[in-house]
């Protein structure tokens, strides 16, 4: 994530060494409830088979205000508690709440869908809305079962236009062109990072 924003951010004249700085923390709200991310379970996912997909979500969103608790106790920056309250802007937590419509039949007047959104802001930063798109984009491309420049192209793009669509950019000052600069620079990045190493044969015991 460092090294990925800050490359994006270097592309687009961004700070940064904000951007790998702040990423740091940006999550930082996770060790209150560790156990409960992809990132850190081991296998099939439990904890949250017992939880209902409202209450699964509350906990997924509730890094972003805990970590905003932790961050004005130890006296980090106001500028990385920005990063930490908007890397998700108001996004909402498709997941759970794909479950939940689904328990209710699609029948959307009965989900509140505010439940399941993040409680922003928006990114009202460059760097903010770059940390945003590579916070997305790296995670979800970790779930691709072919990598390569077109299928990494095509997800970065993807991603992108469903935040441009819901206005996650709205505030954040990143012309289009700009935008284009970082969807390149993201692409190319996690292509370099991730392709295929070649199998060297082992030496002879």
């Amino acid at each position: 994530m460092g090294t990925l924003s800050e490359i994006c951010a270097q592309a687009v004249g961004g700070n940064g060494l904000f951007c790998r700085a702040a990423t740091l923390y940006h999550d930082v709200g996770k060790i209150v409830n560790p156990q409960y991310y992809t990132e850190n379970q081991q296998g099939a996912d439990i904890l949250h088979q017992v939880l209902t997909p409202l209450e699964s979500a509350q906990v997924i969103i509730s890094h972003v205000t805990d970590g905003e608790a932790l961050a004005r106790k130890y006296h980090l920056p106001e500028s990385f508690i920005d990063i930490i309250r908007e890397h998700h802007g108001t996004t909402l937590v498709y997941f759970f709440y794909r479950k939940q419509l689904d328990l209710k039949g699609g029948r959307k007047e009965e989900v509140d869908e505010q439940a399941f959104r993040y409680p922003g802001p928006k990114p009202r930063t460059k760097e903010s809305g770059i940390i945003m798109i590579c916070d997305t984009v790296e995670a979800a491309s970790r779930s691709l079962e072919v990598i390569n420049e077109k299928t990494l192209t095509e997800l970065v793009d993807r991603l992108v236009a469903e935040k441009a669509e819901e206005g996650q950019f709205d505030e954040c000052q990143l012309t289009f062109e700009e935008l284009s600069k970082v969807k390149k620079t993201l692409a190319k990045s996690l292509y370099l990072a991730q392709h295929v190493r070649v199998k060297y044969p082992k030496r002879p015991t």
